[in-house]
């Protein structure tokens, strides 16, 4: 029964950005960002993106090789063997445990990603330069750890080439606009339905676009927030500009590990599926 409850959650979830529908603003803000990337000489813009996509895949690699990631790694290990004694491996992860189960842990992963967030988004509220200027490269990384995390509950290695560009592609998917994110969906979901090999990754490896710069846009009207009301000081700290960064960067995170842990829940149904 619990996985048909989180069969329709899924769908219910899937159906909301489905049916979703871009407002006037949005509108207008599509054509005016296709028109003037339009005049932007292919050339540059091509190298603008690809150094884009290069920086997340050494971001990826980074965190793979950092011990705080593999410490991580292994606290989800130790949960799932509290709950099965037969997980010695993450693969084992999705094999040994139910949905529910994996479900739970993953809970715990997003719940400390956007704890992390949300402290990290008040110390940048503070409006210091320094934290200014980290906030958006800090916030992808967090956010990429953040999938990395949930996809390593649901038992998939995320040293794999394979494993690499699914997560990347996921976290590139949920820090679209909301109205677009219908068709970066269908396109993750078209990825493992036409899986060729378990570990190489054979389709598109292209990450940003036009379309992506949204987000990098919302985070600088983030800061231009920040600064505009860091002076409004009560009782020595900047109440507003802390509110506004914690606030932001919490909402971030909340979406992105919500994209991962349906999509991850959908791999494994669809997974289980075509075994049983």
């Amino acid at each position: 029964m619990s996985q048909e409850r989180i069969t329709q959650d899924v769908k219910k979830w899937m159906d909301h950005y489905r049916n979703y529908q871009p407002n006037d603003f949005e509108r207008v803000y599509d054509d005016w960002l296709a028109y003037s990337f339009g005049r932007m000489d292919p050339g540059v813009k091509e190298k603008l993106f690809s150094k884009l996509d290069d920086w997340f895949f050494h971001t990826h690699a980074f965190l793979q090789g950092s011990s705080f990631q593999n410490d991580a790694r292994e606290r989800i290990l130790t949960v799932g063997r509290a709950i099965s004694e037969d997980i010695q491996i993450i693969d084992d992860m999705k094999h040994h445990l139910t949905i529910d189960q994996l479900t739970y842990i993953a809970d715990q992963q997003r719940a400390r990603g956007r704890l992390y967030s949300f402290t990290q988004g008040g110390l940048t509220g503070t409006g210091g330069w320094l934290l200014l200027g980290v906030d958006f490269p800090l916030m992808m990384v967090m956010n990429i750890r953040a999938v990395q995390l949930i996809g390593l509950t649901f038992g998939h290695e995320m040293n794999h080439p394979y494993e690499m560009m699914i997560s990347l592609k996921v976290f590139h998917a949920a820090t679209l606009p909301k109205r677009l994110q219908a068709d970066a969906w269908r396109e993750l979901v078209l990825e493992i339905q036409n899986k060729e090999h378990p570990y190489i990754y054979s389709g598109d490896d292209k990450l940003t676009d036009e379309k992506w710069l949204e987000q990098p846009i919302k985070q600088i009207t983030k800061s231009l927030a920040i600064l505009m009301f860091r002076k409004k000081i009560f009782q020595g700290l900047p109440f507003i500009s802390i509110a506004v960064g914690a606030y932001s960067n919490y909402h971030l995170t909340k979406r992105v590990t919500d994209f991962a842990l349906r999509f991850y829940q959908y791999r494994h149904l669809h997974t289980m599926k075509g075994e049983s």
